[in-house]
């Protein structure tokens, strides 16, 4: 015992001039109208108190978190991103409405690489769910949304969004929390037609195919919320940025 006491006394010598009130950092950066950047780590949808439980993490994922996990209390001035790809991935069990179980979701897996970094694990995968986004969108205030693996969609001859859910013929536009309601879920699919050419590595928005364009527009009305950064590739530098950030 008086060894481990030992020895985290001498860790503690090391690390204990690394020790500052954090909280107190954060807020005078952001009265000095610094630029902060606050980064989450899991999805929204396995948020303990508003994700699809009992398919969570232990702790909240949502943007909210921030202040109460940092101490940052500045409520002006923020812009919230929320990431998301062209299309719907989860890993593991839980509801997932507009799962795809067909060639389309395997071509989604195989060209999209939907495995876990880690365990190699096949991700499931599916068409884009507006009523996930949406319902995302609200509990976390997001203000601009990252599209991303646009890229993934090329080769489709077409495409479809999911855009509410029927349950015992009364039609839902977010995901209900019981569970006996989510297995018995219809999605509802508006269907758009592909645009069959690359959008690989494309930089600009106006040298999109136009019936990509068309996909996003219709998301970001459905969503209600601006698609700020869309992703065509794997590097950074395949971004169309719509809005300067």
């Amino acid at each position: 015992e008086a060894d481990l006491i030992n020895k985290l006394l001498k860790v503690f010598n090391k690390i204990s001039q690394y020790s500052a009130p954090t909280w107190k950092i954060l807020n005078d950066f952001g009265k000095n109208d610094k630029v902060i950047l606050f980064e989450g780590a899991q999805g929204a949808l396995l948020d303990i108190d508003f994700g699809t439980y009992p398919f969570v993490t232990s702790s909240n994922t949502s943007s909210g978190q921030i202040f109460a996990g940092t101490g940052f209390g500045i409520k002006d001035n923020h812009q919230i991103f929320g990431i998301t790809k062209a299309y719907t991935t989860r890993v593991g069990s839980g509801p997932f409405p507009s799962e795809l179980f067909n060639k389309v979701g395997d071509h989604l897996v195989l060209k999209g690489q939907e495995f876990g970094t880690v365990t190699k694990r096949k991700r499931r995968c599916g068409w884009f769910d507006t009523n996930l986004v949406k319902q995302t969108v609200q509990i976390s205030g997001v203000s601009d949304i990252v599209l991303t693996k646009l890229d993934i969609l090329d080769e489709l001859k077409e495409v479809k969004i999911c855009v509410g859910y029927s349950i015992n013929n009364s039609n839902y536009d977010y995901l209900p929390f019981n569970e006996n309601l989510q297995k018995i879920i219809s999605p509802i699919y508006e269907i758009m037609p592909g645009w069959q050419s690359s959008t690989f590595g494309i930089t600009k928005w106006s040298e999109l195919p136009k019936n990509a364009q068309n996909y996003i527009n219709y998301i970001e009305e459905v969503v209600e919320t601006k698609i700020a950064i869309i992703s065509t590739g794997p590097e950074r530098s395949q971004t169309i940025d719509r809005n300067n950030i």
